[in-house]
């Protein structure tokens, strides 16, 4: 078996096909920008065809998972850049440089091209009846247009706007970077005007099911709404520009929560196994109870594939099972009384390498690998067998897990276990959950207002806590007064804890401009010192890695952020091309 990392993994490239449509000739020899009006844009049918390339833009496995994934350009956004796990790259430890140029900026204005033409045909010269029919696919574009557009506004802030096809003489290749505000606007109005037209969810027949709803459009102008707010308050900019954006954010979000479109996957069935298995979904049978993936409704819009027509190719499970974990991200989970390790009774401590799983949120022993458990993967032996647990299900595992390396802390998310060849795994990915749209909810109420009603959490973060921590108490305002917490680090706490490695923190902590604080922070790992490890994990006869004053190990030091880390900088080439493009600051 190879060994598991989060770092330099060779990825085979996925298929582009999304699953929505049959293939079209036409398209399979032309990109769409090189359609002609004699060739296409006869029927909706067409727009239909032509808007389904704008499906392989969503983020999925390689990018989030991968840093760097040689068959894509490198991951801007994935937690595998964050403070939360064991890669050392230029990006995590705040070394990295000017580079000549940058997939992701050259592949976004491709992207861009593509979009505009499509709504380039949105003119009067064409029947009526055919507009009224392709409403929807011009619907689709502007909203692909915005997810583009955010997608250059997290990684560079203000870009150069353009919103037409241009040819090798338009003004726009040599116009100067367009401020950040003006690319907000440009998104919020794209996703407004795509969500007065695109149907709920309900709407959407079974053969076009995974195309954008009006559900997939709210939920994504909350997501931005939020993140453009919180990063202007907390840069003390303009307070009605950041507050209209967090209203903004809060009536997106609730749109989606009130529409009853959705809901979180939770089978009775699995119990707090519930959330595990959502990740490793697949309609073969890949967890205890048989459940397949129309039983998930929680995912609003998903990158998706199949076992059968669309695997993912990249080998998700060798690589995830067992990747490094940080201290940090161990410690943030709370313990079964909804305290923080730091004040609960029922923290356990680190003497033993178990004894600081117990009485803690289940999710950390779903996402989480524990010392001396069974696990499972793809091998055989080493898949699930009986699904019960019995003695002829773990016979058929990998194993008792030692934890003994790296951090001493490992993961489990994203490994699917039952049998299957390297690459074939078939889960989709969760582009926006709803999930997420609970807790965005939740933190644009509190930065809205400064504080939150419990109606409030009950309606939106709590359903997402206590979904597998069933007797946890709920997130309310007596609990933080009681034991003297923070609403803001509870609120964001859960969104760490919930939506982990599925490539939110890096930009979650730019937003909140707390990246200086954590990002360079030392990646420590297990208590060593004074404890059960000290004498089982020993390498020539002393500990693997330094230890601190307090006796944990030290994984990685010397990390950096300075404040130019918060956007990369401008690809060398692209200046060159266009010299009025200013680089960002102190780069």
């Amino acid at each position: 078996m190879k060994k598991i990392t989060f770092q330099y993994i060779v990825v085979i490239a996925g298929m582009v096909s999304v699953g929505l449509a049959a293939c079209n000739k036409l398209l399979d020899m032309k990109p769409i920008n090189e359609i002609s009006n004699v060739d296409y844009w006869k029927t909706a049918d067409q727009y239909k065809l032509a808007a389904n390339e704008f499906y392989t833009y969503l983020v999925t496995f390689a990018n989030e998972l991968y840093d760097p994934a040689p068959s894509t350009p490198p991951s801007p956004h994935s937690d595998i850049r964050s403070d939360l796990t064991t890669s050392r790259s230029a990006f995590s430890n705040g070394s990295n440089t000017i580079p000549l140029s940058d997939d992701n900026w050259t592949n976004a204005y491709k992207r861009l091209r593509s979009i505009n033409y499509l709504l380039a045909k949105d003119s009067a010269d064409i029947d009526n009846t055919l507009r009224s029919e392709r409403l929807v696919y011009v619907a689709e574009a502007k909203f692909f247009r915005a997810y583009v557009y955010f997608d250059l506004l997290q990684q560079f802030g203000g870009v150069p706007i353009v919103t037409r096809p241009l040819d090798d003489k338009s003004p726009e290749l040599q116009a100067p970077r367009n401020s950040r505000e003006e690319v907000v606007d440009l998104i919020v109005k794209d996703l407004e005007e795509a969500i007065a037209v695109l149907p709920l969810e309900s709407a959407i027949i079974a053969a076009n099911k995974g195309r954008i709803s009006k559900g997939a459009a709210q939920a994504f102008l909350g997501r931005v709404a939020l993140y453009e707010g919180t990063w202007q308050k907390f840069r003390n900019g303009d307070a009605a520009r950041y507050n209209g954006l967090l209203d903004k954010s809060i009536a997106a979000s609730n749109a989606v929560i009130t529409s009853t479109q959705y809901s979180l996957f939770a089978p009775g069935i699995l119990g707090d196994s519930a959330q595990k298995y959502m990740f490793i979904l697949e309609d073969e049978k890949s967890n205890p109870a048989g459940i397949n993936k129309s039983a998930n409704k929680e995912y609003i819009l998903a990158n998706r594939y199949s076992y059968t027509q669309r695997q993912i190719r990249n080998n998700v499970t060798h690589t995830l099972l067992g990747g490094g974990i940080s201290k940090k991200f161990a410690d943030m989970y709370l313990c079964q009384d909804g305290l923080p390790i730091t004040k609960s009774p029922l923290f356990q401590g680190y003497d033993w390498t178990r004894s600081e799983y117990m009485n803690r949120d289940n999710r950390m022993r779903y996402t989480m690998m524990i010392d001396s458990n069974y696990y499972w993967d793809n091998e055989n032996p080493g898949a699930r067998t009986t699904w019960t647990g019995d003695a002829a299900d773990i016979a058929s595992s990998r194993g008792m897990h030692n934890a003994g390396g790296g951090t001493g802390y490992q993961n489990q998310k994203w490994a699917t276990e039952r049998r299957l060849n390297d690459n074939e795994e078939g889960y989709d990915w969760p582009v926006i959950r709803l999930a997420e749209v609970y807790l965005n909810y939740a933190e644009a109420v509190y930065e809205r207002n400064g504080s939150i009603s419990d109606a409030d959490l009950d309606k939106s973060l709590n359903l997402v806590r206590n979904r597998v921590n069933k007797t946890m108490p709920k997130l309310s305002n007596a609990l933080v007064s009681a034991n003297s917490l923070d609403m803001r680090t509870e609120i964001r706490r859960e969104r760490t804890i919930e939506l982990y490695l599925e490539g939110f923190r890096v930009d979650d902590l730019k937003r909140w401009k707390t990246a200086e604080t954590e990002m360079p922070m030392n990646v420590l790992g297990i208590k060593w010192k004074g404890t059960r490890w000290e004498t089982r994990w020993v390498v020539n006869g002393k500990s693997p890695y330094p230890v601190d004053a307090n006796g944990f190990l030290i994984f990685e030091d010397s990390r950096k952020w300075a404040n130019k880390n918060y956007l990369l900088p401008i690809p060398a080439q692209q200046r060159t091309l266009n010299p009025n493009l200013d680089q960002n600051p102190d780069w």
